[in-house]
């Protein structure tokens, strides 16, 4: 059963684990040329687009929170540069074929993945922690506390 009807395009199939979504840039021209002028969209580096990182901004740190299914913390590297630069790397390996296996899908993205960050100023970058659990990896920055202006009334004479 098709989702998107098939003067759209739609295959239909008996494939019971197809959903068989019309993709309307499927044949659009630049779509399969596009690894060529943007090496960062091939297949090998799929990994590194689709990676999504959130970033949030408490009031006592920043905190960054990335999906990384599979992955052991060996395969991720957290680093900061000197111009304040949050840097999250890693890479997730393609499964080992078999020539005896058939394969009838693959959807998960393997390949390097880079994200960085430009840190605020208020960020202590000697108090940077990173953890990864149930394959979500999160870095804290805290930050430095906001110094209050002492404010001192002034009397007025008169």
């Amino acid at each position: 059963m098709s989702l998107i009807p098939s003067f759209f395009g739609g295959r239909r199939t008996s494939d019971p684990f197809t959903l068989d979504v019309w993709d309307p840039f499927k044949d659009f021209p630049l779509s399969s040329s596009l690894s060529t002028y943007f090496p960062e969209f091939s297949r090998e580096n799929s990994a590194f687009v689709s990676t999504r990182i959130d970033w949030k901004e408490t009031p006592e740190a920043h905190v960054f929170q990335a999906d990384l299914p599979g992955l052991k913390k060996e395969e991720v590297k957290v680093e900061v540069e000197d111009d304040r630069v949050l840097q999250i790397s890693g890479e997730r390996n393609v499964e080992k074929e078999d020539k005896n296996d058939r394969w009838h899908r693959v959807e998960r993205s393997s390949g390097k993945f880079l994200r960085r960050f430009r840190l605020p100023e208020n960020a202590k970058m000697d108090r940077i922690k990173a953890s990864i659990e149930n394959g979500v990896l999160t870095v804290t920055v805290p930050k430095e506390e906001v110094k209050k202006p002492d404010v001192k009334a002034i009397e007025i004479s008169g």
